[in-house]
């Protein structure tokens, strides 16, 4: 396998001596956790078991619970080591308090683990960053593997799994793979966008040493609530605008998705799905959430989700695959009103984009 630029060997050799010194180990990712935030973090935690120590006290910390589509990868034991915040705050706060060392996967700002950001911020634990976002705040961590030119987080975590010691002379633990695997199917739209040659030579090297691909995309794809599918019909029958910019956009407002029973997380790829039309460069799903919608961008190849959400949507992320939010209130106070500043700002963007 290729050795790249961006992992050192003296910086995996300090990874897992960080892990060997500490006592006890938090592993946290950021809120609303999807694929590649569960994926990466439960791959870690079981190189952690099996590759350093059995009995270290290791522990998955979530602000907001994992969505269904991915509870597959939890074993009975994997949910006893969790800690959710939001549904007990004192036990995870406390537990973070506890640790000497913490590990932060797929988030570049303590701001992006929701609750827990505060007790992150107070922690004097030692911090290690693997994440793959632009923009990170490395001021705060002790050592920080930040790569944008990578699939996902899961890939890369896999690249420094492997160059550490034990990960070299032992190779993954087979726990690790199937996480692996799915972090990388998810944040990559099932291999649709942000896939490198090393996204594939990992791919490779995961499925020879035993993940199982097919399992993962029948629990991904194909075992959906009915509720999503009568959803989104909804949705692209009497929602879905395309602008003359070829801009595609959907807005689902909190009553919609209370009729339907919709759960966080199972909106997930409503997004991509405008882009299979021809005049279509862009798309834009926004959810409501309280006084707020949060927005997902997708982009076609030559335009950029990643600055349209910078300019007018508080937010950023990747080239083609971003997000951000609108905030209600102002100007802005119905389901309209957001429509309408959807259309100027994309307007504009295009305007000034094509000039």
């Amino acid at each position: 396998m290729r050795e790249h630029p961006y992992i050192s060997d003296a910086d995996t050799v300090r990874f897992e001596d960080l892990l060997r010194q500490a006592s006890t180990v938090g592993i946290v990712t950021h809120t609303r956790p999807d694929g590649d935030a569960v994926g990466s973090c439960l791959a870690l935690k079981h190189f952690i078991r099996e590759r350093i120590d059995a009995g270290k006290e290791c522990r998955i910390l979530l602000d907001t619970e994992a969505p269904e589509a991915v509870r597959f990868l939890f074993s009975p034991a994997d949910g006893d080591q969790t800690l959710v915040h939001r549904p007990d705050p004192a036990a995870a706060e406390s537990f973070v308090a506890a640790c000497d060392l913490l590990i932060c996967l797929d988030f570049n700002h303590f701001s992006r683990a929701g609750g827990l950001e505060a007790v992150l911020q107070a922690s004097k634990a030692r911090k290690i960053l693997v994440d793959h976002h632009p923009g990170p705040d490395l001021s705060r961590f002790d050592l920080a593997f930040s790569e944008t030119e990578v699939s996902s987080t899961c890939e890369l975590l896999f690249r420094i799994l492997s160059r550490c010691p034990s990960g070299r002379e032992e190779g993954l633990p087979k726990a690790c793979l199937d996480p692996l695997l799915t972090g990388i199917t998810t944040d990559t739209n099932n291999f649709a966008n942000s896939v490198f040659g090393a996204t594939l030579e990992t791919v490779s090297t995961l499925l020879d040493a035993g993940a199982d691909r097919e399992t993962i995309l029948e629990h991904l794809y194909n075992e959906y609530p009915e509720r999503r599918i009568r959803l989104l019909g909804h949705l692209l029958d009497r929602e879905l605008v395309l602008t003359g910019r070829g801009v595609a956009y959907m807005i689902l407002d909190a009553g919609t998705a209370d009729s339907y029973g919709i759960l966080e997380g199972e909106t997930e790829g409503f997004v991509n799905i405008p882009l299979a039309i021809d005049r279509v460069k862009m798309s834009l799903f926004l959810r409501q959430d309280g006084d707020q919608y949060r927005v997902s961008i997708r982009s076609k190849k030559g335009w950029s989700a990643q600055r349209l959400a910078a300019r007018f949507f508080e937010g950023g992320g990747h080239e083609q695959a971003s997000g951000g939010k609108v905030r209600l209130g102002g100007d802005l106070r119905e389901k309209a009103d957001v429509a309408a500043w959807i259309e100027r700002c994309t307007e504009i963007f295009f305007h000034d984009e094509n000039r």
